[in-house]
């Protein structure tokens, strides 16, 4: 496994790495536009395949902020602020614990619980029609938010527990990416001044940040055209088929 601070131009290997990068990149964030989420869980997933996990995460993290603030801005009239009440204070405690736990643990250790909860949410769901599950109350955003924010430091994405209750809130798509990507900013900028204090994030993995934006912005591009294409029964049934990849990935 090579560390990402050993590629450099200089490196024989540089381009293999940038284009394996840039390839995943583009792909997450076509995911994140299409459903709202999961750019942070694919590319963790992938790129902590050739690269160390705990470089892996802080770049995607910039690329995530970055995201972030694109997709908001673009659906900043959908966004459902009430809703963010209760799940903001959650996802703070939440990502200060899992940044403590990231710094100072292996991340790996916990990835069957989070698979568990995952299929566990998917299996409730399709039990109903997707468009036809329960309206839970806001009270759940706080402990959803709190195991959000916990993922989200560990795994570069806190999607799950947020499109559990977002599904549950009965919120149309695009309300829900719109008010998926407020969260999202907001719990980035936090984990930026985190892992900074932590010392997870330095100027070279955020230089390799900032090199791979224009393909998160080309994969953001594409996933848009899909998203506004597919009808609201779709994109909530797309989401739930995603979550269980999630969830069987962590469980392998």
């Amino acid at each position: 496994m090579h560390t990402i601070d050993m590629i450099n131009l200089l490196n024989p290997h540089f381009w293999s790495y940038f284009v394996y990068g840039a390839f995943v990149v583009a792909l997450a964030f076509y995911v994140r536009a299409t459903i709202g989420f999961g750019s942070g869980l694919i590319s963790v997933s992938l790129l902590s395949l050739t690269f160390p996990i705990k470089e892996v995460v802080p770049v995607v993290l910039i690329l995530d902020l970055a995201g972030s603030i694109l997709l908001g801005a673009y659906d900043f009239s959908h966004i459902r602020f009430k809703e963010l009440t209760w799940l903001f204070p959650g996802s703070i405690i939440g990502l200060i614990i899992g940044t403590f736990i990231l710094a100072k643990t292996d991340a790996q250790n916990i990835t069957r619980f989070l698979g568990v909860f995952i299929i566990s949410y998917v299996i409730y769901a399709v039990s109903f029609k997707p468009e036809k599950l329960p309206i839970i109350r806001k009270f759940w955003a706080f402990p959803l938010g709190m195991l959000a924010g916990i993922i989200g430091s560990l795994y570069g994405g806190g999607g799950p527990p947020l499109v559990a209750y977002l599904q549950l809130r009965r919120i149309e798509k695009r309300a829900f990416r719109a008010t998926f990507q407020v969260i999202a900013l907001l719990d980035n900028i936090l984990r930026v001044f985190t892992y900074l204090s932590v010392g997870l994030l330095n100027l070279k993995l955020f230089e390799i940040g900032l090199s791979l934006i224009p393909f998160a912005g080309l994969g953001l591009f594409g996933g848009n055209k899909l998203h506004m294409k597919i009808s609201n029964e779709t994109f909530m049934r797309l989401t739930l088929l995603f979550l269980f990849l999630i969830g069987v990935k962590y469980l392998i």
